[in-house]
């Protein structure tokens, strides 16, 4: 592996103009095809295998049209002082709002809420619901603002009025704004890590060129396999960060090289050779646990695995070959200033210090290994018991802020309806095999209508064919409670005795159901994600390191960061300790998706660290170190390179923290507080801390096991010369750069 890409190195150096404009050929071309794309037209979000989404799809069939993609707002109106909007002014304001609705051009229908029966039991509260012809991504900037100047002129008439629905939410998508904090406190950190401008914005330059490539390419995609937009933000989110961190890695070692007096070819492909390596090893890891999404089940979680697995491929191959071909252009240029001088100078440069602050550290964990060890996992201990409390749902308007009028519109349903009344479950009843399927149907309700926990039933809904009945039912509880999940629970249970009776089957689904299926599913899955990704990342690292304890290390050390971060996120979230400091107004059940989302991401940057922190170490014991001095040695040229990766990742998902939505919160904090537990206690504490604890047992591979396999020469060791030879003319040439 180093021999071949230390080939490769040296060739992209040699052959920049060449490398650099087939880069630049592919970006245009994706580019085109991405522009030119159809636009894509978004699927549904489905979850196979859960009885919300079978129950969901027999009501698609049996009541062809009748589930309307079009965008809904559901406008709650609160009479002032203790009245009643059924007074006769109140009622004329209400009324003539809703006619004031209904004028929108993309509206297809308003309810009266007088004739509906949407009035609470006290009078204190109604609501209409506003469809619309087409879906809240096809409503256009007039119907928007007609919805909003109609809310405005309601409220004049002293009513209180609150507008929640798929139709008021933000459908602008990402502002940009925390990838563009996220590169700018990348360049920073670069800045200080290099000292050169050139160094700090040769990384951010590949990162963004890969991460144009992996955006169009999606986008070209999109319409014909129609993803969602969560997979380019995904993509462009994991593209920049494994694109700066791989290009940050081959220019550091680059820089390490050409202080040892090497020649500009010669340090490109010796640091394409050795960093290279771990690029790849690297890559691979995040590649596979990308593409492990696949086996939770969840058609969208795939599609952004798969993407953002396709955008750290295209962030490989561009380190590897751009990266080389760059630093061909400008050799000199990236070098620190202390070293150009001596170049101008005639001079050598001078020879990477002995000792920093990565030796140092180093130093202090080989003199105390069981003590730091012992502390950083009981640290991680501490902050993983929360876990064990963790409760997974879907947080819908209830979690967002108090200044948003979706969630004041959800607090005025609470109020004035029950609790439940946000959070309605959907009982489909398939009476086809039934004798009389009106009677069965009434008989379905009848049971449900009595199970502890239930408000009201509505009346059913037959479909033409008069064989499937839908009814809603009201739980006394709020969506997220753990009661409506116990409802949910029961009247699932009860299922055999009530349809034997009824003599039909039924099914519960609703948003609420779902989000309970999915939570269920998810947590299903969890395991078998995790054997499946660990296992084979295990596999990986074995072949890289050539050691049977290493690996189980590292697996083990990410398991512990990542239940960690789970767990402070229970602590902030769910539990509310320093919500206010996050601008959390309201904790509840984390987000379904979570778990299985930060396992995924964390896991791949977690093992980019452990790849690179330890190939170092590997490389210095195989060319002759002992273990103590070999991981010293990893430290002083890794440990800062790694500090800095770390920086950005943190700074980057960091930036999501300080946005308005719940969810966004939550995952910016998760994956920032992953990285940095992971980063700085587990890769900085934890590995050497056993490294030193184990000594020579560390590297140790049964030699049947060393037979058997593959050898990929990740440490460079085939790449150790003598000599270095002469600066090529072209390299001459270059030095005044």
């Amino acid at each position: 592996m180093a021999a071949f890409l230390y080939r490769m190195g040296r060739l992209a150096f040699r052959r920049r103009w060449t490398v650099a404009l087939v880069w630049a050929a592919v970006l245009a071309a994706v580019g085109l095809a991405g522009m030119t794309a159809p636009e894509a037209e978004e699927e549904p979000f489905s979850m196979p295998g859960i009885e919300s989404q079978e129950a969901f799809d027999l009501m698609e069939q049996r009541f062809p049209g009748a589930a309307a993609d079009g965008a809904t707002a559901r406008v709650v109106f609160v009479s002032p002082n203790g009245e009643k909007v059924t007074a006769t002014e109140n009622k004329a304001a209400v009324e003539a709002a809703i006619a004031e609705l209904g004028d929108g051009t993309q509206v297809a229908s308003t309810v009266d809420p007088y004739e509906s029966g949407a009035v609470s039991e006290d009078g204190s509260t109604a609501y209409t619901t506003v469809t619309y012809k087409v879906d809240a991504a096809g409503l256009t900037d007039a119907s928007r603002s007609h919805l909003d100047e109609s809310l405005e002129h309601a409220r004049d008439s002293g009513l209180t009025v609150e507008a929640g629905g798929d139709a008021m939410e933000d459908m602008g998508g990402p502002s940009g704004t925390a990838e563009a904090i996220g590169i700018s406190v990348a360049a920073v950190v670069l800045l200080i890590t290099f000292g050169s401008l050139a160094a700090a914005g040769l990384p951010l330059l590949t990162a963004l060129i890969g991460v144009g490539i992996s955006l169009f390419a999606i986008t070209a995609l999109a319409g014909p396999l129609g993803l969602a937009d969560t997979t380019s933000t995904v993509a462009i989110m994991l593209g920049l960060a494994v694109g700066i961190d791989y290009a940050l890695f081959i220019v550091s070692r680059y820089r390490e090289e050409r202080a040892k007096g090497r020649a500009a070819q010669e340090a490109v492909a010796l640091a394409t050779g050795t960093a290279g390596s771990a690029v790849v090893f690297a890559g691979l890891t995040v590649v596979i646990a990308l593409a492990g999404l696949s086996v939770v089940g969840i058609p969208m979680l795939t599609e952004m695995g798969l993407g953002a697995a396709g955008a750290v491929v295209v962030g490989v191959l561009i380190a590897l070959t751009l990266v080389p071909a760059l630093l061909g252009f400008w050799p000199n240029a990236i070098l620190t200033r202390k070293d150009r001088k001596a170049r101008r100078a005639g001079g050598t440069p001078r020879e990477a210090r002995k000792v920093n602050g990565g030796t140092r550290w180093a130093s202090f964990v080989l003199r105390h290994p069981l003590p730091v060890l012992l502390a950083a996992v009981a640290g991680l201990g501490a902050l993983a018991l929360p876990m064990t409390d963790l409760q997974l749902g879907m947080p819908g308007d209830e979690a967002k802020s108090t200044e948003t009028t979706q969630r004041r519109a959800y607090d005025a349903l609470a109020e004035g309806f029950g609790p439940g009344f946000n959070g309605p479950l959907t009982v489909v009843v398939d009476a086809r095999d039934a004798d009389d399927p009106k009677a069965a149907a009434e008989t379905v309700s009848e049971r449900i209508g009595g199970t502890e926990g239930v408000v009201s039933v509505s009346p059913a809904q037959f479909n033409e064919s008069g064989d499937t009945a839908v009814f809603s039912v009201v739980p006394t509880t709020a969506p997220t409670g753990q009661e409506t999940k116990d409802l949910v629970n029961t009247i699932r249970g009860d299922r055999p005795g009530i349809e034997s009776e009824a003599g039909a089957t039924f099914e519960v689904t609703g948003t609420t159901a779902m989000n309970i299926d999915v939570s269920e599913k998810v947590q299903s899955a969890l395991v078998p994600y995790l054997l499946v990704v660990v296992g084979l990342a295990v596999i990986l690292l074995l072949v890289v390191f050539r050691s049977i304890l290493v690996p189980l290390k590292a697996a083990a050390g990410f398991l512990l960061s990542v239940l960690a971060s789970l767990g402070a996120v229970v602590v902030v979230f769910q539990q509310g300790h320093g919500a206010d400091l996050l601008g959390v107004e309201t904790t509840g059940p984390i987000m379904s998706l979570m778990p299985i989302f930060l396992v995924g991401i964390v896991f791949g940057l977690a093992m980019d660290y452990e790849v690179f922190l330890v190939s170092r170490m590997r490389e210095a014991y195989v060319h002759g170190e002992r273990p103590a001095q070999a991981v010293t040695s990893g430290f002083q040229h890794s440990a800062r390179v790694v500090v800095a990766a770390a920086l950005i990742m943190i700074a980057v998902f960091s930036g999501f923290i300080g946005d308005s939505d719940a969810m966004i919160k939550m995952i910016g904090f998760g994956l920032a507080s992953a990285v940095l537990l992971d980063a700085f206690v587990v890769r900085m504490a934890i590995v050497p801390a056993v490294l030193a604890l184990l000594g020579e047992r560390a590297w140790w591979l049964p030699k049947w096991l060393d037979r058997i396999l593959p050898r990929v020469d990740v440490e460079g060791e085939a790449l150790t010369r003598p000599t270095e030879p002469e600066a090529e003319p072209a390299e001459k040439d270059l030095a005044r750069t």
